[in-house]
Formats: C-alpha cells, sequence, structure tokens
C-alpha cells in the first residue's frame, strides 16, 4: 500500500482558501463581538481533526496602508525587495501583507529619530530613547503603532527600503478549529473568532486578523491564506472515556469539535461541558446546538457560568467547586479525561486550582498527593490545556 502524498500546502506556502459563510455567533447588544465562520478547504488537500488549529495570514487594511503611506510621505509605487529573498513587490502590496503595522519597538523609535529631519523631533525621540525609567519609556513606546510614529513626528523621511527593513513581518494567527470534519465534511472548517478591538493613545485599534476575518474580508471573494498546525490535543480515542471540557467564551471551538466528532464516531463516553460568558441572553455561542446536543443525549451535563447576569462574578471555576463531588467521580472512578481552552492566564490557572481543592476535599488528598494525582492526570494524556 503507498504512503499517501503529503499536502503541499503548510505554513511556508498557504491555500488559498474563501471565506463561505460569516454570521455574528452572540447577540448584537453584546459587549463583545464574536462570529462564526465556514471557510471552503476544496482542493487543499488539507487534512485537520479535532483539536488542530487553523492558522490565517491577515492583511492589513487599505485605510491603514493608505494612512502609513501618507504619514511617512511615500507613494506606495516605491519597489522594495522582501529581506531575506529576492521577492520584490510595491511598497504598498509589501505593506499589505508582508509586515505588521500595529506595535512598535525601541528599535523602530531609534529608526525614526535617526531619519527625523527637525531638531525639535529629535529631542523629543531623544527624550524617550534616553529615559532612565524603562517601566515609563515602555509604556510610552507600548502605547504607540507605526501609523502614530510617522504621524507624531512628520520631518522623519526615509527610503522606503530601509523602511520596511525595520518593520516586524506579518505573522500567521492560530485559531482553534471548532469543527469535526467528520461531521461537517473534510472541505470546510469552521472558527469562533472574538474580534478584538481596543483603544491607546487616544486612538482606536483593530485586532489585525480577528478584524480581518470578522469584517474585512468578503464572502466567497476575499483570498485567506491558510494552513493546519496540528495539535496533540484532542478528543480520547477511547469512544467509551467520559470527558470534561472547560471552555469559556471562544476557549468553547474546540469542544464544539470535540463534541461533533464524538457523536460523528458513534462514541457511547459521556461529554460534560462548562462553560461561560457575560450574559445568557448575548453570550450564549451556540446555544442551540449545545440544548439540541443535550435533549439527544450528546451532551450529558451542562453547566454555565453568567458573570455579569447578578451582583457578583460567576466564573467556570466556581461551577467546577460546586460540581466537586461528581468531577471528583468522574475522574477518579470513571476514567473521564479533562480540557481546557481559552485565557492562560487567569482562567486556566483557576481552574487547575479549583480541581487541586477538588482533589482534597473529595479524594482526601494533602497537598502533594493533590499535586500528585494532576501529575498522573497529565502523564497520562487525561489532562490537557489549550491556552493563550
Amino acid at each position: 500500500m503507498s504512503e499517501p502524498t503529503p499536502c503541499a500546502y503548510d505554513k511556508n506556502n498557504p491555500f488559498p482558501a474563501k471565506l463561505k459563510v460569516r454570521c455574528r455567533a452572540n447577540a448584537p447588544e453584546s459587549q463583545k463581538e464574536t462570529v462564526h465562520l465556514e471557510i471552503d478547504l476544496t482542493g487543499s488537500g488539507l487534512v485537520y481533526k479535532s483539536g488542530d488549529s487553523l492558522g490565517v495570514f491577515p492583511r492589513n487594511t487599505t485605510q491603514l496602508v493608505d494612512a502609513v503611506l501618507k504619514a511617512y510621505k511615500f507613494s506606495g509605487d516605491e519597489s522594495v525587495t522582501l529581506p531575506k529573498t529576492e521577492t520584490t513587490l510595491s511598497l504598498r502590496d509589501a505593506l499589505t501583507t508582508q509586515f505588521a503595522l500595529g506595535a512598535i519597538t525601541k528599535k523602530f523609535v531609534q529608526f525614526v529619530h535617526d531619519n527625523a529631519a527637525c531638531d525639535c523631533d529629535k529631542a523629543k525621540l531623544a527624550e524617550v530613547l534616553g529615559n532612565a525609567d524603562p517601566v515609563a519609556q515602555k509604556a510610552w513606546i507600548d502605547a504607540r503603532h507605526v501609523l502614530d510614529l510617522g504621524e507624531e513626528f512628520p520631518s522623519v523621511k526615509c527610503e522606503a527600503q530601509a523602511f520596511i527593513e525595520q518593520l516586524r513581518k506579518l505573522m500567521p494567527r492560530l485559531y482553534s478549529i471548532s469543527s469535526s470534519p467528520e461531521f461537517v465534511g473534510k472541505d470546510s472548517v469552521h472558527l469562533t473568532v472574538a474580534v478584538v478591538r481596543y483603544e491607546t493613545n487616544g486612538r482606536k485599534r483593530d485586532g489585525v486578523c480577528s478584524t480581518f476575518l470578522g469584517e474585512y474580508a468578503q464572502v466567497g471573494e476575499t483570498t485567506l491564506p491558510v494552513f493546519v498546525s496540528n495539535s496533540h490535543f484532542g478528543p480520547p480515542a477511547d469512544l467509551d472515556a467520559p470527558v470534561i471540557m472547560v471552555g469559556p467564551g471562544t476557549g468553547i471551538a474546540p469542544f464544539r469539535s470535540f463534541v461533533q466528532d464524538r457523536a460523528a464516531r458513534g462514541a457511547k463516553g459521556k461529554n460534560w461541558l462548562f462553560f461561560g460568558d457575560q450574559r445568557v441572553k448575548t453570550d450564549f455561542l451556540y446555544q442551540a446546538e449545545w440544548e439540541k446536543a443535550l435533549a439527544d443525549g450528546l451532551l450529558t451535563r451542562l453547566d454555565c457560568a453568567w458573570s455579569r447576569d447578578q451582583d457578583y462574578k460567576i466564573y467556570v471555576q466556581d461551577k467546577i467547586r460546586e460540581a466537586g463531588a461528581e468531577v471528583w467521580k468522574w475522574l477518579n472512578d470513571e476514567g473521564a479525561y479533562f480540557y481546557i481552552c481559552g485565557d492562560a492566564k487567569r482562567m486556566a490557572k483557576d481552574v487547575e486550582a479549583a480541581l487541586i481543592d477538588i482533589f482534597k476535599t473529595y479524594g482526601g488528598l494533602d497537598d502533594a498527593g493533590a499535586a500528585a494525582k494532576l501529575k498522573e492526570l497529565k502523564a497520562a494524556g487525561r489532562y490537557q490545556k489549550d491556552v493563550y
């Protein structure tokens, strides 16, 4: 039997996919903006499984590129050669597809200083660069993007090639896949994306890739350069094993894939989902799907935490503690797998702390024993995280 032909598309040669579907995943009155996306992989040869991520190369918007060209006094028609390659593009095309126009570095501030023609601009930038307070210096730099420096220090004048050599490469973003190919078909892949919008230095900013996907990419028209990033994160091979999934916000993405996958494979193992967000009326992502899964028996239990629906905050870790006795039973007596997806800074740590408490309260373990229990689950692949 011959080996399967390797896919020709990867991070270095992404597949030009098309966006098939984009719809709002939460209510318009929500304080968040989350979109459900369906992308066409027909003809790509790309293969993914539940737990994998999709890499997407974004583009900078025409409005931003135009503003940067104006601020640095370029026409956009200048010819530039991409660093470490022989590829030549117009400056406009290079800024659109190849370079990050967001956060700047101290090196970039130095470059603007060195190319400023006005003594006043040089003095102001020298003051920033010479600031003996590293925290204040970092705060000043972190608040500014490429466009800010061109507009705040208008005397800067440089060659196009030198300019792009100061910029960081526009990197792909990885999104947890929220579909199973066994369920939706191998030529379709779904994403659940939180559109990022924020403000720094008195300016409104957009997350480069999230707004590209959530607003600027045209359904059926815009090319999305994509690739599959394989992961060890995924549902158990044992179709009879129980599964506990913790995915607040867009952390729900891989678990939608898990449940689809287990349904398609006829898994008999129980599925328990912990989901959390701000409000039940506006932020219950895929509510109809979860309610149907419960009714059909695909989902055994669903515990939701709504942080803004009462005077005090309720989070997924609180719901896990409330169900501590049952969580212990699933993990200790029934061999369940435990998964976390989402925020690494707080949520994942808080969930892990809740598990440790459960091991001590319901398992009768001391601190060392509880830590050893968690280590044992990790070693067996029964405790997995996909956090960011």
